[in-house]
């Protein structure tokens, strides 16, 4: 299939902007937000943020062979080169024109959306709908968690390429951003994983969070799906008021898509039997946790809309691997398992995976190491020592807590809920982690480390890997 061009032309006319220098007809290519990244060819999207402007790399973007820039209305015409090969529109926003130009291609590229929102697990559920959906379909998923009011416009340009599905993060951490997200994507299957604590700082409790998350059922047509996890009261509370159809998914619980007689494996993950109206099949998935069965199961329920058929969806599912940093299981050398789920945590992720932890058999002794959660405002002490108590409750050899003031009440927590003091040790760093970590940990060890992104609890595994490769 042909790839869907776009000229200056159309660009121009999506944003709202106008050519004021080059070929109306020249053919786009790449749109690139990041001087840095530029390669020869790209177009340049001068995008205006905080804390830095992307007008003032309009040159660098130009060095390194950018072809066409997108630049706001009260930029002189010639900015940032004299050539007048070079393609310039001018929009009077370059974030807002962006966003206009991802729905045009999104409308204009034939493909269907799924579009995934919720507190926790939207990365992992994203890559295994779109794991389940390609066993019968062309499909494109965005990279990483490109989720945001421009990431996302990123991630539906590249709909050129014309697949039959694209599976798309939604991400939000203030009121209002789910909302735009959704007029752009305009997905026909929206997918509502949870309401948890993540980014609970922002918010006053987490009805004011799951108020948010429910801008997810906004701007619907009757013939959209929303795939919403019944276990969740605040999401099968506020789903009734979705204006097309609702498929819904849980566990131990009526659903359209319901597992029961949930076998937890430990490391080698959860098998439960799996009924999907009057048919039951035996579900096996490596990924880690509860919580990762939920996701296959949300996943379940979108790729049953999409005509996969179950039998295929529960061979796929036993063949999943988790995402970077997202729960793998690393074997090292020494005896030494691993679960990296380095690259984000809130509180009811994290009791998640200690309860994973608890049960796991084989290992010489439980070590975690565990980040500060970051975003939860007056909160953060409070869940810091919920999450301390669910640790000691794990059964815990060793534990280390990473990061500020709310780490350290997690590290407090966990000794008054029974850890020997000299069992936990708090350190206000990833490098101090990370050292400790290497004297600490030893052959048979089963070890996890999770923590919020901005802790960088990600160099702990790093070192592990490298010290005991």
């Amino acid at each position: 299939m042909e790839p869907l061009s776009l000229t200056a032309a159309d660009v121009a006319a999506a944003a709202g902007g106008r050519v004021i220098k080059g070929d109306p007809v020249s053919l786009i290519g790449r749109f690139a937000i990041d001087s840095r990244r530029v390669d020869a060819g790209d177009f340049f999207v001068a995008i205006q943020g905080e804390r830095f402007d992307g007008h003032v790399f309009v040159g660098d973007a130009l060095a390194k062979g950018a072809t066409g820039v997108l630049v706001h209305a009260e930029m002189p015409p010639a900015a940032g080169d004299d050539s007048a090969a070079i393609v310039t529109i001018q929009v009077a926003d370059t974030t807002r024109a962006l966003q206009d130009v991802a729905r045009e291609v999104r409308r204009r590229s034939g493909a269907k959306v799924v579009a995934i929102t919720g507190s926790a697990g939207k990365t992992t559920t994203k890559e295994v709908v779109a794991d389940f959906l390609e066993t019968r379909h062309h499909v494109f998923r965005n990279r990483g968690n490109l989720n945001n009011h421009i990431g996302l416009p990123l991630s539906l340009i590249e709909l050129r390429s014309k697949p039959e599905i694209a599976v798309v993060e939604l991400g939000m951490n203030h009121p209002g951003e789910i909302r735009t997200l959704v007029g752009i994507a305009e997905p026909e299957v929206r997918v509502w994983t949870n309401v948890g604590d993540a980014h609970l700082g922002f918010f006053e409790s987490p009805d004011a969070i799951a108020a948010a998350k429910a801008e997810i059922l906004e701007q619907a047509r009757a013939t959209d799906v929303l795939v919403a996890n019944a276990n969740d009261t605040r999401v099968i509370a506020r789903a009734e008021r979705f204006t097309g159809r609702v498929v819904t998914f849980g566990i131990d619980t009526a659903a359209d898509v319901a597992a029961s007689q949930v076998e937890h494996r430990g490391l080698a993950g959860t098998a439960a039997r799996l009924q999907v109206g009057e048919e039951s099949f035996a579900l096996h998935t490596p990924l880690l946790g509860l919580g990762n069965l939920s996701n296959v199961l949300a996943a379940t329920a979108v790729a049953i809309q999409f005509d996969v058929p179950v039998s295929e969806i529960v061979e796929r599912a036993a063949k999943l691997r988790p995402a970077t940093h997202r729960g793998e299981l690393l074997r090292l050398p020494g005896g030494i398992t691993l679960i990296d789920d380095s690259y984000n945590s809130s509180p009811s992720a994290l009791r998640q995976t200690l309860a994973t932890l608890a049960v796991a058999q084989g290992c010489a002794r439980r070590v975690a190491v565990l980040g500060e959660m970051l975003e939860l405002g007056e909160h953060a002490d409070r869940l810091h020592r919920e999450s301390g108590r669910a640790a000691a409750e794990a059964n815990l050899d060793v534990l280390i807590t990473v990061g500020g003031a709310p780490a350290g009440a997690m590290a407090a927590a966990a000794i008054a809920a029974g850890m020997a003091t000299a069992k936990v040790t708090h350190v206000p760093n990833r490098e101090a982690a990370a050292e400790l970590a290497l004297r600490w940990i030893r052959p048979g060890d089963l070890v996890l480390v999770k923590g919020s992104r901005g802790i960088g609890t990600d160099l702990v595994v790093d070192r592990l890997k490298a010290e005991f490769a």
